[in-house]
């Protein structure tokens, strides 16, 4: 395991501050590390949708509140791209930051875990606990680029074996945004009996060539840098770890979460403090990137970008099933759609397609925001509502 100590940077040539610390090689959380309020369950191996084998699956996962003795009261949150099983509650040992839907889960939320017995597992692929590229391969080295291909209805499948080892026959609500939304539609197309209500938030069934034309380029970003080694960089030094490739997939990404006019009337041309852009300096939007470029790489590890991201490629409901209107149509939950007005990544219409595709499902609700894609993390006075009463019933 690479050394974790921190080291003292100097500012760079143009006396800009560099971050007080060297980011590791991956941010993944490995065997050792705190485990915080994770717990783990092992599945055994999983058959891949394109071939290949994983054979020993562990997945990570968190809960809160109480099971009903009926199972009646169970909830599934599924993460996005960036997220992890740590959905609510504070930054702590194990937890660099705090819950990333702490407005929508917990005591008194509209996912009340006073009442609720919420789960919220790490993807399959993932970096924190569950099996992904930084976990040991059979040989004992971690994965690496050897990692196989996994699509989102691997993912579901992991789950599905995660609800059966926690004894849960059905889920009163699956409920997931982005990526999660994407693997909240296939639960309910794989085992509808197993979905009671549905809740699709800005999200697709289908990845569109443009959405795949991002997502290469954020691909080819992280292969171009030559620290990324081919996948196989865990053994690197602090500061010699694909930070470069990932920060820069973040600022490409990050441009399709938040809207033009949000960026426009947010920073406009107004230059980064003490920076002249006449002198090679940054406009204040530069920097906003470069930030969060920066903060995704030191906390989040490149392959699982890659993996998970691979796997929204890949991502059709309707593959092999007759198209996405006919997948769409064995949905049998009791369906909440919501879309973002103002979503440049997973566009409005996609969720009208869903909305119009799934029998009985509720009339498509939209949130109103200038922040974009970000807005279901966001907007949570409008969402809040909107999931509360779904549950409700």
């Amino acid at each position: 395991m690479p050394d974790r100590t921190t080291r003292t940077a100097t500012p760079d040539r143009s006396g800009r501050p560099l971050p007080s610390a060297l980011p590791r090689a991956s941010s993944a959380w490995r065997e050792g590390d705190p485990v915080g309020r994770r717990r783990f369950v092992d599945l055994g191996a999983l058959d891949l949708e394109a071939g290949g084998r994983l054979p020993d699956v562990r997945l990570a996962y968190e809960t809160w509140g109480t099971p009903a003795p009926d199972g009646s009261n169970a909830v599934l949150v599924l993460h996005a791209l960036t997220g992890d099983s740590h959905v609510t509650g504070d930054a702590g040992p194990g937890h660099p930051t705090p819950g990333w839907w702490s407005t929508l889960v917990g005591p008194g939320a509209p996912i009340d875990t006073d009442r609720w017995y919420v789960v919220a597992p790490n993807v399959l692929g993932g970096c924190q606990g569950s099996t992904g590229p930084s976990s040991p391969a059979p040989d004992g080295r971690p994965w690496g680029g050897r990692f196989p291909q996994v699509t989102v209805r691997d993912q579901v499948a992991a789950e599905l074996r995660l609800a059966e080892a926690l004894g849960i026959g059905s889920w009163a609500l699956v409920v997931g945004a982005s990526m999660g939304g994407q693997r909240a539609l296939e639960w309910a197309v794989t085992a509808p009996h197993r979905v009671r209500r549905l809740a699709a938030i800005a999200t697709t069934a289908q990845t569109s060539g443009d959405q795949i034309a991002s997502f290469h380029t954020q691909l080819t970003a992280l292969a171009a840098d030559p620290r990324f080694r081919g996948g196989d960089y865990y053994d690197a030094p602090d500061g010699e770890g694909p930070h470069v490739g990932l920060g820069l997939a973040r600022q490409i990404a990050h441009q399709t979460y938040r809207s033009a006019a949000e960026l426009d009337a947010r920073f406009g041309r107004v230059p980064q403090g003490g920076e002249e852009p006449l002198e090679g300096g940054r406009f204040a939007v530069q920097s906003y990137l470069d930030h969060h470029g920066d903060k995704l790489a030191r906390r989040f590890d490149a392959n699982t970008y890659a993996v998970l991201t691979r796997s929204m490629i890949t991502h059709d409901l309707g593959r092999d099933r007759g198209g996405v209107e006919a997948a769409l149509a064995t949905i049998t939950a009791d369906t909440l759609v919501v879309a973002v007005d103002s979503d440049r990544l997973f566009l409005p219409e996609q969720s009208a397609r869903i909305a119009a595709g799934v029998p009985g499902a509720r009339p498509l609700r939209t949130l109103r925001t200038p922040y974009g894609h970000d807005g279901f993390l966001i907007e949570h006075e409008q969402l809040g509502p909107m999931v509360r009463d779904h549950l409700a019933g």
